[in-house]
C-alpha cells in the first residue's frame, strides 16, 4: 500500500510540476569488492570488527538467501539493469566481456531520467570507453579508478590504493588518502550538495577494497595483530570500509534525510580471502559455483518505509531482483519496453506483510571464458536445492554445507532444473553474438584510449600493470610469438583516423623501448603492480593491423613514446589488433590512442 501510494504521488508530481519533490526517496546503494557473507561480525564472524554494519543489520531487513554472480563484473551488471548476467553481454572481468551492452538501461539511467541527481563512485567495472563508462549510463557525477580494480591496466597509470589519481567525470585528478576514504568522501560531498539543493538523488559507492591488491592503513591492520599478514589487510579493509559507512549514515542523519533514504550494504561475490577464518557454514569462495561463491548479505534500511528493525528474510532472491524492488519502493518509473528478469521482493523486505512467495529458480554461474560455455561454472537454486553443474544436487535446508550429492534419490528434482536451465539457456544465448564494440568516430568523443584489458581472444590478456610492465608475452601455441588478440570497435562514421601504437600509456610519458624502475610500494600485505620493474621490448618496428591484414608498417623511432599511422575507415565493425615488432614475434600494442580527424 505505501509502496503504491508514494507511486502516485510521484506520477502527480512529475506530471504537474514536471520535477522531483525535495521529499522523493534517496537511494544510497553501497557495494564492496570480494567481501563474503561470512566477512561481517553480525554473520557470525568471530574475528572481524564490523560495529556500524552490524547497527546497519539491526535496524534493516536483511536478505539470508540472496544471490549474485561469483565474479565482479556480471554482479554489478545485474544489480544495474536487473537482467541474468549473460544477457547483457558481460560473463567475464576482462576481453571485452566485462563492457555492458550499450542496448542496456541502466538504474542510473532510470533514476536520471525521473529528475534525481545520480552519483556513481569507486569501481564501475563495466566499460572504460564509451558508450559503456558511467557518466553514458545515467550518471551525472562520476568518481571512479579505472578497469576492475586500481592498477588494472585501464586505470591511471601506477596507481595504487593510497595517494592514486582518479578519473572525476572523465578528468584525470589526484587525491590524497587511501581510496576507499577517497570514494567516500566524494560520495559524502555529493549527497550533501543534493541535500542542501533540496535534489532526491541516487549515490552508488562501489568500493574496490577489499579485492587484492591487500593494502590498508596500517591502523586497521593492526586491529587483528596474530593474524596473518593477508587476513589483517583483508579485514582491515572492510574495517576500513565499515567506519564509512557509519559516517556516511552520520552524515544522512546530520542533513536530516534519514527519514527518506533507503540505504543498501551489500558485496558482489563470495570471499575472496575470508573462508579460511570463517565462511558461514558455506562450501569454497569467490568464483565457484557452490553458495560460497554467490550468497552474500544485503542489508536494506528505509524509516520512511516503515523499515527500522531487524527482520530476516529467508526466502531465495537474486541480484536481478534489486532494480524492480527500488523502482516500487521510490516510485521511479520502469523504462518503456524494459522487461526484468527478476521481480520486486519490496513486499519481502515490508516486515509489516506476510508474504506467500511462489516457488521458483534462480541461477548463478560463472563463464571467465572467450565466450559463454554451457552449464559451465553454474548454480540452478530453488528454495530446497542447488543443482550444480548439471549433475551434483545438493538440498540446501539440511545441508548448508553441499557436502552429499542426493541428486539419485531425486533424479525428478535434477530433470525440472536441469530443464529450467535448458529454457534460460535458450533464451539468453541469442544475444551472444552481439559484441560489445568500443566506439571510434563519435563527434561527441573523437579521442578514444584502448588498452589491453579489453583484447578479445582465448587466453588471458595482460590485464593489470604489473602484467604490462614485465611486457607479458603469453603464446598459445609453439613457435614465434604471435598476437592473437584484437580490439572489437565500431567506427560509426567513414573518414580519417589517427591510430597511434604505444607500449606505455600516455600518462607514463615513457618512450616505447624503455624500461622503468619499480614504483614505490604502500602499506600492506601484498606489493603493488607498480612494484614490478618495467621490460624494455626492444622494439623494431610498428604494424597497423586492422581485420587480420596487415595496412602500414613503421620503424620505431629511438626515444619514440607512439608510432603513429593515418587511415581511411569504413562505418562499421572491425578488429584492430595493431602490433610491434619485437625479437621474439609479435607484441600487441598495449596501449593504442585512436583520434577523428575528420
Amino acid at each position: 500500500m505505501l509502496s503504491q501510494l508514494r507511486l502516485c504521488l510521484f506520477t502527480f508530481t512529475w506530471l504537474i510540476l514536471g520535477t522531483l519533490a525535495a521529499s522523493a526517496t534517496n537511494v544510497v546503494f553501497v557495494i564492496s569488492d570480494d567481501q563474503g557473507y561470512g566477512d561481517l561480525a553480525c554473520t557470525g564472524n568471530p574475528i572481524i570488527k564490523t560495529p556500524n554494519i552490524d547497527k546497519l543489520a539491526s535496524q534493516s531487513s536483511g536478505l539470508s538467501d540472496y544471490h549474485v554472480a561469483p565474479t565482479c563484473s556480471p554482479t554489478r551488471c545485474s544489480l544495474l539493469t536487473g537482467h541474468w548476467t549473460n544477457r547483457t553481454g558481460v560473463w567475464h572481468t576482462i576481453m571485452g566481456r566485462s563492457m555492458l551492452r550499450e542496448n542496456e538501461v541502466t538504474i542510473g539511467q532510470m533514476f536520471a531520467d525521473a529528475g534525481y541527481e545520480t552519483g556513481m563512485f569507486g569501481k564501475w567495472h563495466l566499460g572504460d570507453n564509451f558508450p559503456y563508462r558511467p557518466e553514458d549510463r545515467g550518471f551525472t557525477e562520476v568518481y571512479r579508478h579505472g578497469g576492475g580494480g586500481i592498477g588494472q591496466t585501464p586505470d591511471v597509470w601506477d596507481n595504487a590504493y593510497f595517494d592514486g589519481s582518479y578519473f572525476h567525470n572523465g578528468t584525470i585528478v589526484p587525491a590524497k588518502g587511501f581510496c576507499t576514504d577517497v570514494f567516500f568522501d566524494q560520495a559524502n560531498q555529493f549527497i550533501t550538495r543534493c541535500a542542501k539543493a533540496n535534489k532526491p538523488f541516487f549515490a552508488y559507492i562501489s568500493t574496490n577494497a577489499p579485492h587484492k591488491p591487500l593494502h590498508c592503513p596500517k591502523k586497521y591492520t593492526d586491529m587483528y595483530e596474530g593474524q596473518s599478514e593477508s587476513i589483517a589487510a583483508f579485514y582491515g579493509m572492510i574495517t576500513n570500509i565499515d567506519d564509512n559507512v557509519g559516517k556516511t549514515r552520520q552524515l544522512i542523519d546530520d542533513l536530516g534525510i534519514t527519514n527518506d533514504t533507503i540505504f543498501i550494504f551489500t558485496t558482489d561475490n563470495g570471499t575472496a580471502s575470508g573462508a579460511k577464518v570463517y565462511n558461514a557454514g558455506m562450501k569454497a569462495g569467490k568464483g565457484s559455483p557452490y553458495d560460497g561463491g554467490h550468497r552474500v548479505p544485503f542489508f536494506l534500511h528505509w524509516p520512511a518505509g516503515g523499515i527500522t528493525q531487524q527482520h530476516d528474510v529467508t526466502t531465495l532472491t537474486h541480484a536481478v531482483d534489486i532494480v524492480p524492488t527500488l523502482l516500487e519502493m521510490t516510485g521511479v518509473p520502469k523504462p518503456e519496453g524494459v522487461k526484468f528478469d527478476g521481480l520486486s521482493i519490496a513486499d519481502l523486505l515490508d516486515p509489516n506483510k506476510d508474504v506467500e512467495w511462489p516457488e521458483r529458480f534462480v541461477i548463478s554461474d560463472s563463464q571467465r571464458v572467450r565466450d559463454p560455455i554451457k552449464w559451465r561454472s553454474s548454480a540452478v537454486m530453488s528454495q530446497k536445492f542447488r543443482l550444480i553443474n548439471g549433475k551434483q544436487l545438493y538440498a540446501i535446508d539440511v545441508d548448508p554445507g553441499q557436502t552429499n550429492n542426493v541428486a539419485k534419490e531425486h533424479p525428478e528434482v535434477v530433470e525440472t532444473m536441469r530443464q529450467f536451465y535448458e529454457e534460460w539457456w535458450a533464451d539468453i544465448s541469442p544475444s551472444f553474438s552481439q559484441t560489445t564494440e568500443i566506439y571510434l568516430g563519435h563527434k561527441d568523443h573523437p579521442v578514444v584510449s584502448l588498452t589491453a584489458h579489453d583484447w578479445i581472444q582465448k587466453i588471458y590478456p595482460p590485464w593489470h600493470q604489473g602484467s604490462i610492465r614485465e611486457a607479458s608475452r603469453k603464446n598459445p601455441d609453439p613457435g614465434k610469438l604471435t598476437h592473437q588478440g584484437y580490439w572489437a570497435v565500431k567506427v560509426v562514421r567513414d573518414g580519417k583516423y589517427q591510430i597511434s601504437l604505444r607500449r606505455w600509456p600516455v600518462e607514463s610519458g615513457a618512450a616505447i623501448n624503455a624500461s622503468l624502475p619499480p614504483g614505490d610500494d604502500v602499506p600492506g600485505a601484498t606489493t603493488p603492480f607498480r612494484a614490478t620493474p618495467g621490460n624494455a621490448i626492444n622494439a623494431t618496428h610498428a604494424v597497423l593491423r586492422i581485420d587480420d591484414e596487415d595496412l602500414q608498417r613503421k620503424p620505431v623511432p629511438a626515444g619514440a613514446e607512439e608510432v603513429s599511422f593515418e587511415a581511411e575507415l569504413k562505418e562499421g565493425s572491425h578488429q584492430l589488433a595493431p602490433i610491434f615488432e619485437i625479437p621474439e614475434g609479435e607484441l600487441g600494442a598495449y596501449y593504442v590512442v585512436v583520434t577523428s580527424l575528420n
